[in-house]
């Protein structure tokens, strides 16, 4: 049922939907995937939506999930948060390839209706394109007896479930979806591509900036106990679900700013600064994508993978420390998040003559976001997959090129929103035709992998290395990040773990 050219309609499978048509594409906001995540559903798995009889308004974004970090406005304290977002090119069409974004913000933050993600770009190309929102922070991630764990990873694959269930009502296949997303979006497509609950809800995956960022119980209980006494109350499901989630939220958003406060108690956790994230629990997500992968355990798909030059210059120059972090400071960033016990020798060896933030950031975008994708690329072809990597070296034009070829960057390329804030903030007013080009060969990438699993470029193997070098002049070439590959051989990312008095965690 396509409706008519002003109010396009379809039939979910829960009931009648209206939506509007925009900028060539039939957009429909604020689906419900599962029912609020509140009362007697608080921390629980997510539960299927109820039907409803009748039409129902489908022209806004739902509300935001409780987010940590910047404070929320109190008009958007509302409960329906487990919704998603669908845009089609033509909803009477059929058999369209699907793209799903995963929004991502370090597991605390995050929402399908962020402008950068407006799908104009890839409705034009034929695709159907699907943003969702899931529980992120405390209420999404946090460990917590009496409740199952990983509850923002379950809300993705129910998220996942309906687009099976949907998206042909929708001019989608559902045999044909591809799962995208950027930083702890992608971090939860690794763990998606292993958890069991996940198999065949999709065919390929896009993961740009892949986290390493997991934890183990132990430590996550610590989290749960310093959460709750700052509360003064239980560190249980039963006991923090009488607490208001936004205040949960704030209260998690002042224990990370209070993490690096206690390096032996948190380890690299204080170096990270975000206290919850993925949980290796044994059932949900039994073990990390890499040991998976590498394992058996799960096998490899058609995946596009990538990261960017310069990962962690943006947290530098938001934090405004760019170009100012002492020896002392390297050495410690050294110490936590390079390889032990040889790794930071290694990094001084290889990098001599390099400054101390020139060391740091270099070991944390290793660390956090450039050596996780390379080995999950890796781990993907071992598993019978095909793995194509990029690495993003165009530089940022904005704020005189200080945040150079950063995190965040890829994003509003891929989805040709440069005018958004969020590449306005990066690329200017005015991006120039280098920034375009760019722009428009990420995208057609993507069109070309979702359609076909072929972005236009050869596939990565480790003996071979091949990689898209994506700048002002592009170009296929062995993997640019050789240095650091080496130091990292034979050394994935391991989960967060408790750390003893006066040590390191092992990596």
């Amino acid at each position: 049922m396509a409706g008519t050219s002003e109010h396009p309609v379809v039939r979910t499978m829960a009931g009648t939907v209206v939506g509007r048509w925009r900028s060539g594409m039939a957009q429909f906001r604020g689906l419900r995937y599962a029912r609020p995540p509140v009362g007697d559903l608080r921390f629980a798995a997510p539960a299927p939506p109820e039907a409803w009889d009748g039409t129902r308004q489908a022209v806004e974004f739902g509300p935001l999930p409780p987010q940590s970090g910047p404070v929320q406005a109190a008009s958007e304290r509302q409960t329906d948060w487990l919704t998603l977002n669908v845009s089609t090119p033509d909803p009477g069409a059929a058999g369209l390839p699907v793209l799903v974004w995963i929004p991502g913000g370090a597991y605390i933050t995050g929402v399908g209706s962020d402008p950068s993600y407006d799908a104009a770009r890839l409705c034009a190309a034929g695709i159907v394109v699907v943003t969702l929102n899931y529980r992120v922070g405390v209420e999404g991630f946090a460990h917590l007896p009496g409740a199952p764990p990983n509850r923002g990873l379950l809300d993705q694959i129910a998220a996942l479930q309906w687009v099976r269930r949907n998206i042909e009502r929708f001019g989608g296949n559902p045999a044909l979806v591809t799962v995208a997303g950027q930083s702890a979006g992608a971090g939860s497509i690794a763990a998606l591509l292993t958890m069991p609950s996940a198999r065949g809800l999709f065919r390929r995956a896009i993961t740009h900036s892949v986290p390493g960022n997991h934890i183990t119980p132990a430590l996550a209980s610590q989290v749960t106990a310093a959460l709750a006494a700052r509360l003064g109350t239980a560190p249980t499901a039963t006991a923090l679900s009488a607490v208001d989630p936004y205040r949960l939220a704030d209260e998690l958003t002042a224990l990370d700013a209070d993490l690096s406060a206690d390096r032996e108690r948190w380890g690299r956790l204080a170096a990270l600064g975000v206290a919850v994230c993925p949980e290796i629990d044994g059932d949900v997500l039994p073990e990390t994508p890499w040991s998976a992968l590498r394992g058996g355990r799960a096998d490899g798909i058609e995946l596009l993978v990538g990261h960017t030059r310069d990962e962690f210059r943006l947290f530098s120059v938001m934090a405004g420390r760019a170009h100012t972090f002492t020896d002392q400071e390297a050495q410690v960033a050294l110490d936590l998040f390079a390889p032990q016990p040889h790794g930071p020798h290694a990094y001084r060896t290889a990098r001599q003559g390099a400054t101390a933030s020139e060391l740091l950031e270099t070991v944390e975008s290793d660390a956090l976001f450039r050596m996780p994708s390379l080995h999950l690329a890796h781990a993907n072809t071992a598993a019978g997959g095909t793995s194509h990597l990029f690495e993003l070296c165009l530089a940022a034009t904005a704020a005189g090129g200080a945040l150079g070829a950063c995190h965040s960057l890829d994003v509003p390329l891929a989805f040709g929103t440069l005018d958004s804030p969020a590449g306005r903030s990066v690329f200017g007013d005015a991006p120039g035709e280098a920034v375009r080009r760019v722009s428009r060969e990420l995208g057609d990438a993507w069109v070309g992998f979702v359609t076909t699993g072929d972005p236009g470029w050869p596939a990565h193997h480790p003996d071979q290395g091949l990689t898209r070098v994506l700048d002002v002049e592009s170009g296929t070439v062995r993997y640019p990040e050789r240095v650091s590959q080496r130091i990292w051989a034979g050394h994935p990312p391991t989960p967060f773990d408790v750390a003893g008095p006066g040590s390191v965690p092992a990596k």
